[in-house]
C-alpha cells in the first residue's frame, strides 16, 4: 500500500460529486481515509456525501466542499477547510473536468472556462495544496487527471486537448521537483482515463456502451496502478488495450522525429501507412 493511502489519512477529491470523482472517493472511503469531496455543485455533493456514508464511511468522516477550480481563491478556501477539519492532506486528486466542445476559432467562446477548470485548476490545486502537504512532513500522493486527447491530440476538440497536454507537462515537472526536493514524500501520478462512461461522455445515452468502463473499473485500475509504483497510469478500456495505445502515442511522437504533417494519423497521405503500422 502507498504511505499516502493508509486508514486515518485525508483525501480531497476535486469533481468528486460524479463519475470518476465520486467512484475514487468511494475508494478512498472504504479504504479508511476520510474524505473532503470538492465540486461546483451543492446538491450533487450532499448526494455525493450521502452515497459515501452508505458505504460505512463514519458522517465525520466525509465532507464536502462546494468550489469552482478555476477560481484560485475558492482553491485556496478548499485547502484551508480540508486542513482545518482534518489536520492533514495526503492525497489531493485534481480531477474535475468539462468537455463542452471546442474549435479551433473559438466561435463558442469555451476556450477561457475549459482552460480555466481543465488545466488550472490542476496547475493551481497543486500548487495550492503541495507545500502545505510537504510542510506536513507526512505521506503524499497528487493524481492529475489527464486524457489520452492530451497525447495524441486528435481533431475535433482542440481546448479541450491543448488542457490535457498541460496537465501531462504540468505533472511530469511536478513530479520531478518533487523527487529532487530532499526530505520530504509527496509524490505525483498523471492518471490517462480511456473511454470512461460518465455524464461527461454519455452524451445522451443512458446505458454504458460495450467499450466503455464503468468509473469503478478505471479507479480499481488506477490504485492499482499506483501501487505498483507507476507514474504513467495509462487505462485500457473495453475497446483499446494497452498496445494499441502505446502505437497511437508513438506514431504521433513520430511526426516530429520523422517530420510528418501534424496529426498525420488522419492525413489523407498518411492514412493507410497509419492502419499498417497499427496492425503490425
Amino acid at each position: 500500500m502507498h504511505a499516502a493511502l493508509a486508514k486515518g489519512s485525508t483525501a480531497v477529491v476535486t469533481g468528486g460529486a460524479s463519475g470518476i470523482g465520486l467512484a475514487a472517493a468511494r475508494y478512498l472511503a472504504r479504504a479508511g481515509l476520510r474524505v473532503c469531496i470538492a465540486d461546483c455543485d451543492a446538491g450533487r455533493i450532499a448526494t455525493a456525501r450521502q452515497i459515501v456514508i452508505a458505504d460505512g464511511a463514519a458522517p465525520g468522516d466525509v465532507i464536502g466542499v462546494p468550489t469552482d477550480v478555476a477560481d484560485k481563491t475558492q482553491l485556496s478556501a478548499l485547502a484551508d477547510q480540508a486542513f482545518a477539519a482534518f489536520g492533514a492532506v495526503n492525497v489531493l486528486m485534481n480531477n474535475a473536468g468539462i468537455q463542452p466542445g471546442s474549435d479551433i476559432f473559438d466561435a463558442a467562446n469555451n476556450w477561457d472556462r475549459i482552460l480555466d477548470v481543465n488545466m488550472f485548476g490542476v496547475i493551481r490545486g497543486a500548487q495550492i495544496f503541495a507545500p502545505r502537504m510537504i510542510a506536513s512532513g507526512q505521506p503524499g500522493l497528487i493524481i492529475n487527471t489527464g486524457s489520452k486527447q492530451g497525447i495524441t491530440t486528435p481533431p475535433g476538440d482542440p481546448a479541450y486537448n491543448i488542457s490535457k497536454a498541460g496537465v501531462k507537462v504540468f505533472t511530469e515537472a511536478l513530479q520531478h521537483t518533487l523527487r529532487n526536493t530532499p526530505g520530504q514524500q509527496v509524490e505525483a501520478r498523471l492518471f490517462i482515463p480511456g473511454f470512461v462512461f460518465t455524464s461527461l461522455t454519455a452524451h445522451g445515452r443512458t446505458e454504458k456502451p460495450a467499450g466503455a468502463w464503468t468509473p469503478e473499473q478505471t479507479v480499481d485500475f488506477l490504485f492499482q496502478s499506483v501501487e505498483r509504483g507507476n507514474f504513467y497510469i495509462l487505462c485500457p478500456d473495453n475497446e483499446v488495450d494497452r498496445a494499441t495505445d502505446e502505437k497511437r502515442i508513438h506514431w504521433a511522437a513520430g511526426d516530429i522525429a520523422e517530420n510528418r504533417p501534424p496529426l498525420s494519423r488522419w492525413h489523407p497521405d498518411f492514412a493507410d501507412a497509419f492502419k499498417e503500422w497499427l496492425s503490425s
